[in-house]
């Protein structure tokens, strides 16, 4: 069985951590509202490190990566702009 995940993790730099996981997923692109994002982890659709999370307000830590829907962002810490 093939993998099918020719997309690599696309990183998403933030100014601190931790950051609540809703609000990763709207600043990463993958809900347009935190609402959106907050549906996805209740109907299970969201992965934190490969693993199923439920927990909106789940504290992310540099390095963390979450998927959803198959598009996989990783949380790098940076400089603010």
């Amino acid at each position: 069985m093939s993998k099918d995940s020719s997309t690599a993790a696309r990183d998403v730099i933030v100014r601190e951590v931790p950051i609540e996981l809703c609000q990763f997923i709207k600043f990463g692109g993958l809900a347009n509202t935190g609402g959106a994002a907050k549906q996805l982890v209740a109907q299970g659709a969201v992965l934190v490190n490969d693993a199923p999370e439920i927990r909106k307000r789940k504290q992310l830590a540099a390095g963390d990566r979450v998927t959803v829907n198959g598009e996989t962002i990783v949380v790098r810490v940076g400089p603010a702009s």
